[in-house]
């Protein structure tokens, strides 16, 4: 069992990956090296935000409809409590840019040192509606 203590902090993603329960085949969430951070707090909540490196550059004018959809997908975003329990993190989510996230997120994690790995618990991906197992990977910061 993880001691809340050793994962107070914030956390700098270095990979996220996905595999396709149907297929076996594991892919990159978004896109190679994502920009995102982790962070728990004593108080007991925490945040999460993540957005694909590569997103197209900003523009002068409005985003049209299909920009704006696809801006949403190269990111994620939510705010929790969260507990421990065993060898798995429990975040009960407040908000979230995806609003099925609503409620507990179990997530099954490994903490050594400086880095954490939260992994193994299946989910829906949003963006195909594919069942897949997301691996997610970080150096505290």
């Amino acid at each position: 069992m993880a001691d809340v203590e050793a994962l107070i902090g914030s956390w700098r993603m270095d990979a996220w990956t996905r595999t396709s329960v149907e297929t076996g085949e594991t892919t990159d969430a978004l896109g190679a090296s994502p920009v995102g951070y982790i962070a728990y707090h004593r108080c007991g909540r925490m945040m999460a935000s993540v957005f694909r490196r590569d997103r197209f550059p900003p523009k002068g004018q409005a985003w049209s409809v299909e920009e704006k959809a696809e801006l949403f997908d190269e990111m994620l975003a939510y705010v929790a409590s969260y507990r421990i329990e065993g060898n798995r993190v429990i975040h009960e989510v407040d908000g979230s840019w995806n609003p099925n996230w609503q409620g507990a997120l179990e997530r099954p994690f490994t903490l050594e040192n400086n880095r954490l790995v939260i992994s193994g618990a299946p989910g829906i991906d949003p963006t195909t509606g594919e069942e897949v197992i997301y691996r997610m990977e970080f150096t505290r910061d």
